[in-house]
Protein backbone atom coordinates (compact mmCIF):
# COMPACT_ATOMS: atom_id res chain seq x y z
CA UNK A 1 0.00 0.00 0.00
CA UNK A 2 1.29 3.43 -0.88
CA UNK A 3 2.04 5.92 1.82
CA UNK A 4 0.37 9.28 1.97
CA UNK A 5 1.99 12.56 2.87
CA UNK A 6 1.28 13.04 6.53
CA UNK A 7 -0.08 16.41 7.57
CA UNK A 8 2.14 18.61 9.58
CA UNK A 9 0.80 20.17 12.75
CA UNK A 10 -1.75 22.84 11.99
CA UNK A 11 0.11 25.61 13.85
CA UNK A 12 3.33 24.92 11.93
CA UNK A 13 1.47 24.76 8.63
CA UNK A 14 -0.38 27.97 9.36
CA UNK A 15 2.90 29.74 10.17
CA UNK A 16 4.63 28.36 7.06
CA UNK A 17 1.83 29.18 4.66
CA UNK A 18 1.08 32.56 6.30
CA UNK A 19 4.70 33.65 5.78
CA UNK A 20 4.46 33.07 2.03
CA UNK A 21 3.81 35.61 -0.69
CA UNK A 22 0.37 34.33 -1.73
CA UNK A 23 0.48 36.12 -5.08
CA UNK A 24 3.80 34.44 -5.92
CA UNK A 25 2.45 31.07 -4.77
CA UNK A 26 -0.63 31.56 -6.94
CA UNK A 27 1.53 32.44 -9.96
CA UNK A 28 3.62 29.31 -9.36
CA UNK A 29 0.49 27.12 -9.11
CA UNK A 30 -0.86 28.54 -12.37
CA UNK A 31 2.51 28.20 -14.13
CA UNK A 32 2.99 24.58 -13.06
CA UNK A 33 -0.64 23.78 -13.88
CA UNK A 34 -0.10 25.25 -17.36
CA UNK A 35 2.98 23.02 -17.77
CA UNK A 36 0.96 19.97 -16.73
CA UNK A 37 -1.93 20.91 -19.03
CA UNK A 38 0.46 21.42 -21.93
CA UNK A 39 1.76 17.89 -21.26
CA UNK A 40 -1.79 16.52 -21.50
CA UNK A 41 -3.36 16.72 -18.05
CA UNK A 42 -6.82 18.24 -17.82
CA UNK A 43 -6.44 21.94 -17.01
CA UNK A 44 -8.60 22.02 -13.87
CA UNK A 45 -7.08 18.78 -12.58
CA UNK A 46 -3.65 20.31 -13.11
CA UNK A 47 -4.62 23.38 -11.08
CA UNK A 48 -6.03 21.28 -8.23
CA UNK A 49 -2.98 19.01 -8.23
CA UNK A 50 -0.61 22.00 -8.13
CA UNK A 51 -2.60 23.56 -5.26
CA UNK A 52 -2.34 20.33 -3.27
CA UNK A 53 1.36 20.07 -4.06
CA UNK A 54 2.13 23.52 -2.63
CA UNK A 55 0.09 23.07 0.55
CA UNK A 56 2.30 22.13 3.48
CA UNK A 57 0.11 19.20 4.46
CA UNK A 58 -0.44 17.96 0.91
CA UNK A 59 -4.16 17.81 1.74
CA UNK A 60 -7.04 20.25 1.35
CA UNK A 61 -10.83 20.16 1.49
CA UNK A 62 -13.00 20.92 -1.51
CA UNK A 63 -13.89 24.29 0.02
CA UNK A 64 -10.22 25.15 0.56
CA UNK A 65 -9.37 24.19 -3.02
CA UNK A 66 -12.31 26.20 -4.38
CA UNK A 67 -11.28 29.24 -2.35
CA UNK A 68 -7.57 29.05 -3.20
CA UNK A 69 -8.17 28.53 -6.90
CA UNK A 70 -11.32 30.68 -7.14
CA UNK A 71 -13.25 27.88 -8.80
CA UNK A 72 -16.61 26.23 -8.22
CA UNK A 73 -17.10 23.14 -6.06
CA UNK A 74 -18.25 21.34 -9.23
CA UNK A 75 -14.91 22.13 -10.89
CA UNK A 76 -13.08 20.78 -7.83
CA UNK A 77 -15.20 17.63 -7.91
CA UNK A 78 -14.45 16.96 -11.58
CA UNK A 79 -10.74 17.56 -11.09
CA UNK A 80 -10.61 15.29 -8.04
CA UNK A 81 -12.46 12.57 -9.94
CA UNK A 82 -9.79 12.66 -12.65
CA UNK A 83 -6.88 12.81 -10.18
CA UNK A 84 -8.34 9.89 -8.23
CA UNK A 85 -8.74 7.83 -11.40
CA UNK A 86 -5.08 8.30 -12.25
CA UNK A 87 -4.07 7.56 -8.62
CA UNK A 88 -2.53 10.95 -7.89
CA UNK A 89 -4.79 11.81 -4.93
CA UNK A 90 -6.88 9.98 -2.39
CA UNK A 91 -10.11 11.08 -0.77
CA UNK A 92 -10.33 10.70 3.00
CA UNK A 93 -12.79 11.81 5.66
CA UNK A 94 -11.69 14.43 8.16
CA UNK A 95 -11.88 12.92 11.68
CA UNK A 96 -15.08 14.00 13.40
CA UNK A 97 -16.36 15.73 10.29
CA UNK A 98 -18.51 15.03 7.25
CA UNK A 99 -16.05 16.87 5.00
CA UNK A 100 -13.66 15.07 2.70
CA UNK A 101 -10.01 15.98 2.38
CA UNK A 102 -8.05 15.27 -0.74
CA UNK A 103 -4.49 14.15 -0.13
CA UNK A 104 -1.48 13.55 -2.33
CA UNK A 105 0.21 10.21 -2.16
CA UNK A 106 3.74 10.21 -0.80
CA UNK A 107 6.21 9.97 -3.68
CA UNK A 108 3.46 10.84 -6.14
CA UNK A 109 5.90 11.22 -9.06
CA UNK A 110 7.61 7.90 -8.37
CA UNK A 111 4.24 6.16 -8.21
CA UNK A 112 3.03 7.90 -11.36
CA UNK A 113 6.10 6.84 -13.32
CA UNK A 114 5.82 3.30 -12.02
CA UNK A 115 2.24 3.10 -13.29
CA UNK A 116 3.27 4.76 -16.56
CA UNK A 117 5.61 1.81 -17.15
CA UNK A 118 2.54 -0.44 -17.32
CA UNK A 119 0.97 1.87 -19.91
CA UNK A 120 4.16 1.88 -21.96
CA UNK A 121 4.16 -1.94 -21.95
CA UNK A 122 0.64 -1.91 -23.43
CA UNK A 123 1.67 0.67 -26.01
CA UNK A 124 4.66 -1.40 -27.04
CA UNK A 125 2.49 -4.48 -27.51
CA UNK A 126 0.00 -2.51 -29.58
CA UNK A 127 2.80 -1.04 -31.71
CA UNK A 128 4.25 -4.51 -32.36
CA UNK A 129 0.81 -5.68 -33.52
CA UNK A 130 0.47 -2.56 -35.66
CA UNK A 131 3.85 -3.14 -37.29
CA UNK A 132 2.69 -6.62 -38.35
CA UNK A 133 -0.56 -5.22 -39.76
CA UNK A 134 1.19 -2.41 -41.66
CA UNK A 135 4.02 -4.59 -42.90
CA UNK A 136 7.52 -4.33 -41.48
CA UNK A 137 8.99 -3.05 -44.75
CA UNK A 138 6.57 -0.16 -45.28
CA UNK A 139 7.40 3.37 -44.15
CA UNK A 140 4.48 3.28 -41.67
CA UNK A 141 5.50 -0.19 -40.45
CA UNK A 142 9.08 0.97 -39.91
CA UNK A 143 7.87 4.04 -38.01
CA UNK A 144 5.62 1.89 -35.81
CA UNK A 145 8.45 -0.63 -35.22
CA UNK A 146 10.76 2.20 -34.16
CA UNK A 147 8.07 3.43 -31.77
CA UNK A 148 7.74 -0.08 -30.29
CA UNK A 149 11.54 -0.27 -29.96
CA UNK A 150 11.52 3.06 -28.11
CA UNK A 151 8.82 1.85 -25.71
CA UNK A 152 10.81 -1.35 -25.12
CA UNK A 153 13.88 0.77 -24.33
CA UNK A 154 11.90 2.93 -21.89
CA UNK A 155 10.57 -0.18 -20.12
CA UNK A 156 14.08 -1.57 -19.77
CA UNK A 157 15.61 1.69 -18.51
CA UNK A 158 12.84 3.10 -16.30
CA UNK A 159 13.20 0.55 -13.45
CA UNK A 160 16.95 1.26 -13.33
CA UNK A 161 16.31 4.99 -13.17
CA UNK A 162 13.70 4.58 -10.44
CA UNK A 163 16.10 2.43 -8.41
CA UNK A 164 18.80 5.09 -8.76
CA UNK A 165 16.25 7.60 -7.44
CA UNK A 166 15.50 5.36 -4.44
CA UNK A 167 19.24 4.98 -3.76
CA UNK A 168 19.77 8.74 -4.00
CA UNK A 169 16.91 9.40 -1.60
CA UNK A 170 18.24 6.83 0.88
CA UNK A 171 21.69 8.46 0.74
CA UNK A 172 20.18 11.92 1.30
CA UNK A 173 18.15 10.72 4.29
CA UNK A 174 21.19 8.98 5.78
CA UNK A 175 23.26 12.17 5.38
CA UNK A 176 20.49 14.21 7.03
CA UNK A 177 20.32 11.73 9.92
CA UNK A 178 24.11 11.89 10.37
CA UNK A 179 23.99 15.71 10.32
CA UNK A 180 21.17 15.73 12.88
CA UNK A 181 23.10 13.42 15.19
CA UNK A 182 26.28 15.48 14.86
CA UNK A 183 24.48 18.83 15.25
Amino acid sequence: MREMIEPEGAPDEARGEAARDEAAVSRFVERFAADLAEAGMQRMAARVFAALLVSDSGALTSAELAERLRISPAAVSGAIRYLSQVDMVVREREPGSRRDRYRLYNEVWYETLTRRDQVVARWESTMRDGAKVLGPGTPAGLRITETADFFEFVQRELPKMLQRWRDQQAERRAAEARAAEAG
